[in-house]
């Protein structure tokens, strides 16, 4: 099993990345322990069979809530967040926030087991990505069902690109958290030009300085949108053409990275690179203005970290009340203040800007993107069964390896 995305993703600031274990010294024993892991998945059981709306309407209201996250994933560095302070205020629940989410392949090994035994896992609300845990935890029948006449919010206020995922049609058992996008990043004093195509990674001129992701999902997305293939709906022949553009592309490529390509783009080691939204976000107003984030012509990819409720959750209606806290322009944006990821409550930017004074953050098409934007963004392939997302991950692997 590789890492995922989930694991490298991460910002750049001071505050550390929430997701940047590679980055650390405990790279070594994380990848020994994913590729021990083997998650070979579920036939697409539900479960036993659950009555939710007679579930919902039973469910007794509670002054607790246990809510896991990563780790620098909410407006606090130390203490409680204001976000919090504000919920446990105005609906008198008490939270216990823990930040013990480091990346997703880890946490389902944790929680799945517990799950799978119809046990508690002691957490009311966690959050994970879009990726083959989080439909694994749909499928083994792991998570509630939501009830969405208790989530006026969400209805109102969220952001049509988050709304009827292709990893959870409906919204039936997740909202999203944060977004963020995949694209390329550049800087525009060394490659002497605008970025505007992947076709612009095959120029000669730049020779060993174009920077991909060790990630095999990210790295195998980006080829087949260089082919003009809609990722999400690519089949393994696709795959293997994707395969082919890469071998292609590298004699170009300086490397594969981890965490670590943004620090790279930085001191020029790389001239372009495969990046994250939020990373150059935060590495423009951390001494690096000069650093171009683009949506390329063929498109860019979308990541969504979600909340989820876990069955036999000890609080399930105090975590329906968060998500549908969260998802106002005032709460959403005291978050998105902080953890600068692309906000899924579009109507939070005017609080960002007239409320909370932060001109950079509401005018940051990294945070608050356009329509357009939002128009050429893709989602991942979701992985029909394991053999799949093995077939997938040994294409793209090959390039990595090679």
């Amino acid at each position: 099993m590789t890492a995922g995305p989930d694991l490298l993703r991460g910002l750049t600031s001071a505050r550390v990345s929430r997701r940047g274990l590679l980055a650390g010294g405990g790279a070594a024993a994380l990848a020994a322990l994913l590729t021990g892991c083997s998650i070979k998945g579920s036939a697409g059981s539900q479960g036993d069979p659950v009555d939710w709306t007679a579930f919902w309407r039973d469910a007794k209201q509670t002054k607790d809530l246990n809510f896991a996250n990563w780790p620098l994933y909410i407006d606090s560095d130390h203490g409680k967040s204001e976000s919090l302070r504000l919920f446990e205020q105005e609906t008198g629940i008490a939270v216990d926030y823990q930040a013990v989410i480091q990346d997703n392949a880890t946490f389902y090994a944790t929680v799945s087991p517990i799950l799978r035994a119809r046990g508690a896992t002691g957490y009311d609300l966690v959050v994970m990505t879009n990726g083959y845990e989080l439909t694994e935890m749909i499928k083994n029948g792991f998570v509630c069902q939501l009830d969405a006449s208790r989530m006026p919010n969400f209805a109102a206020n969220a952001s049509d690109s988050v709304k009827n995922p292709n990893y959870d049609p409906g919204n039936r058992h997740s909202v999203v958290w944060q977004t963020g996008f995949t694209g390329l990043a550049y800087n525009p004093k060394y490659t002497g030009r605008k970025i505007t195509s992947f076709q612009d990674l095959l120029d000669p001129a730049f020779r060993g300085r174009i920077g991909l992701m060790s990630d095999n999902t990210e790295l195998g997305s980006l080829a087949l949108l260089a082919l003009g293939i809609a990722p999400e709906t690519s089949t393994p022949a696709d795959w293997r053409r994707a395969q082919e553009w890469l071998r292609k592309l590298r004699p170009n490529v300086a490397g594969f990275y981890d965490q670590s390509y943004i620090n790279r783009l930085e001191n020029g080691d790389t001239w372009i690179t495969q990046a994250w939204s939020g990373d150059v976000f935060q590495a423009q107003q951390s001494g690096f203005p000069h650093l171009e984030f683009i949506t390329p012509e063929e498109g860019q990819m979308t990541w969504h970290d979600n909340m989820l409720i876990p069955k036999q959750a000890a609080n399930p209606l105090s975590a329906l009340t968060w998500m549908d806290f969260y998802y106002t322009p005032r709460i959403a944006g005291i978050v998105e203040d902080y953890v600068n990821y692309v906000c899924p409550v579009p109507g939070a930017e005017d609080y960002v800007r007239d409320e909370l004074k932060d001109a950079t953050v509401a005018d940051s098409p990294l945070v608050f993107p356009s329509a357009s934007v939002l128009e050429q963004s893709h989602e991942f392939r979701v992985f029909e069964n394991y053999d799949e997302y093995s077939e997938w991950n040994g294409i793209f692997n090959a390039v990595v390896q090679s």
